[in-house]
């Protein structure tokens, strides 16, 4: 039986007669980066918090590492790293205040925290500011000590509510970068994120509009929903009819899109087929039997920008 380092069923929050979260069913396997892509209000951060056991439910519940948030929610917060969206730590206490005030609750010992400490600061390179006041830090300083605070018990499972939001392209990087080596060692991340850049760093995406999942999967399996399939293009030497009438006759193609006459002689068509890489080559093939001259022939590509726009609006 697979084991699920965080699963939903029917997660729901509602504020009076708006429901924030609509019966979220997910369920994000260990050892994998999931992310929650949606725009600002979409119901990313809600479902965060009902999941680190910050927030109650309206219904339904959701596991972390097995554990029900609704019944033991102070378990739970023993089990995971939370990095909330909003710095939440103490401006008047030095960074090494914060983070040893944060490790005597986590129930680390005076020697743990000292050795911890010290190497969460250096991992976020911030062990030349131990000694600053957390309002004396900037944005991108205090993010990182978001981070550092979040990974002082060194949890299994890591939380991450926009952890690059308004911070430089450049400290986005390093911190993906970051990600995936706590990864890679076998950390669990669930993150949320409005970057649209930042999806391919995900082994799966949740996307999330107005509280509900409307698609789930790897950033490949995202992109392929829009058409249900791999969208092609192909440029023949043929008029359009003599193309039209071989095309809805082959078995590969799931749905033609459109056509586009090309001068002095030819036509364009886009079509979807369940797998670019299998079916175009089988096309192609019968093309030439017909004697179509295919001029040129490829799948293409569709960014995650307009996969996200599209199925955004379909679910809205």
């Amino acid at each position: 039986m697979i084991k699920y380092a965080i699963e939903c069923r029917n997660l729901t929050k509602a504020f009076g007669a708006f429901t924030a979260v609509d019966s979220l069913n997910l369920r994000i396997r260990k050892d994998e980066i999931f992310g929650f892509i949606g725009p600002n209000g979409a119901g990313k951060t809600t479902a965060i918090r009902m999941i680190c056991g910050v927030l109650s439910p309206s219904a339904g519940t959701a596991l972390v590492d097995e554990i029900d948030v609704v019944k033991n929610p102070e378990e739970v917060k023993q089990k995971i790293g939370y990095m909330a969206q909003n710095f939440i730590l103490y401006g008047d206490l030095t960074t090494y205040e914060n983070l040893d005030f944060y490790g005597t609750i986590y129930g680390l010992s005076q020697s743990q925290r000292k050795q911890r400490i010290k190497e969460v600061l250096e991992l976020v390179k911030l062990q030349d500011f131990e000694n600053y006041l957390a309002n004396e830090l900037s944005g991108g300083m205090k993010n990182r000590l978001s981070l550092a605070n979040a990974l002082l018990h060194e949890p299994k499972i890591l939380i991450l509510d926009e952890p690059t939001a308004g911070i430089d392209p450049p400290l986005r990087r390093t911190f993906w970068q970051f990600f995936r080596e706590l990864n890679a060692k076998g950390t669990t991340i669930l993150v949320t994120t409005h970057y649209l850049d930042e999806a391919k760093h995900c082994d799966r995406l949740g996307l999330i509009s107005n509280g509900n999942l409307i698609a789930e999967g790897s950033p490949t399996e995202i992109v392929r929903k829009v058409h249900n399939g791999d969208l092609v293009q192909v440029t023949v030497r043929e008029s359009e009819q003599d193309l039209r009438n071989i095309l809805v006759d082959i078995d590969e193609i799931k749905e033609i899109l459109f056509f586009r006459d090309i001068e002095p002689r030819g036509c364009q068509t886009h079509f979807v087929v369940e797998n670019a890489d299998s079916d175009l080559p089988k096309i192609q093939k019968l093309l030439y039997s017909y004697s179509i001259d295919v001029l040129t022939a490829g799948k293409v590509s569709i960014s995650m920008e307009d996969a996200f726009i599209k199925l955004m609006a379909e679910g809205s």
